[in-house]
């Protein structure tokens, strides 16, 4: 599978501008570009609390319907965040694996960062999904730093991690470390994309986009500016790495949590609350 990695500088609150950079981006892609991966909140930027209602869509919105019709013209899938108005009235915020099909995989970011509370509700499951023959899991920025967020999706069956990130200085080092431990942990590949340049109140977000192996081995990763890097992931390696040992057979406990199996290959993990 070959994935291509959009590092970006975003607007916060100009979806406008957000959609337009990714746009281009998709179809500037390579012809044999399998998936392209954006930031987290890519669409929308951050939001704030006086703004979020006013900036915020359904996933039916008309947003994620231009990122849809220019994903199906140009034959390729694309994971993308924005900030998702639910159907229950809250807000999320979400990262989306859109195929020529339509959406194959959503995911609402189960752990908020400082900056999200009160602004976002957590969402309150993991899932996994088939993307040409790969089971695909979707994490969100500071999901990373939890072991447990990774472990979901390895017991759900991912082969491929894949993080929306918008992570800024100080904590760029935090989420190197993080990234290969999950792929590590999980025997899986994982894609973190992260945002650059300027936010909203100061914030510099600290690039260092990355790829990483089964093995925890990094593969590429960017620096601090605005970038693509594409990279071919050989999917025979997962079992190569899983052969000798697997940590997820040899672990001594599951998640909690209802795991259902849908048609087409969908998988849930919803988290046990109260």
């Amino acid at each position: 599978m070959k994935v291509e990695l959009v590092q970006l500088d975003g607007r916060d609150g100009d979806t406008a501008y957000n959609l337009e950079r990714t746009l281009e981006a998709i179809h500037r892609a390579a012809a044999d570009v399998d998936l392209i991966v954006f930031p987290e909140t890519q669409l929308m930027g951050f939001p704030t609390q006086d703004n979020i209602a006013a900036i915020a869509e359904p996933l039916t919105g008309p947003t994620l319907a231009a990122v849809a019709q220019a994903v199906t013209d140009k034959g390729v899938a694309a994971v993308v965040g924005l900030a998702e108005a639910g159907e229950d009235g809250h807000f999320y915020n979400t990262t989306v694996l859109i195929t020529p099909d339509g959406v194959a995989l959503k995911y609402r970011k189960t752990h908020l960062w400082a900056s999200d509370k009160g602004i976002f509700t957590a969402g309150d499951r993991y899932a996994t999904a088939l993307y040409k023959g790969v089971r695909v899991g979707l994490l969100i920025c500071f999901d990373i730093e939890f072991p447990e967020s990774a472990r979901a999706l390895g017991q759900l069956g991912a082969e491929l991690i894949l993080v929306t990130n918008g992570n800024m200085d100080p904590y760029g080092p935090t989420h190197r470390t993080a990234i290969s431990a999950r792929a590590m942990e999980n025997q899986a590949y994982a894609v973190m994309v992260n945002r650059v340049g300027q936010g909203d109140g100061n914030l510099v977000f600290a690039g260092g986009s990355a790829v990483v192996d089964p093995y925890g081995q990094l593969l590429c990763e960017a620096g601090r500016s605005a970038c693509r890097l594409q990279l071919d992931l050989d999917m025979a390696l997962i079992g190569q790495a899983r052969q000798d040992y697997s940590y997820l057979a040899e672990r001594r406990f599951e998640l909690p949590g209802q795991q259902v199996e849908h048609p087409g290959g969908l998988r849930e993990l919803i988290l046990t609350t109260g």
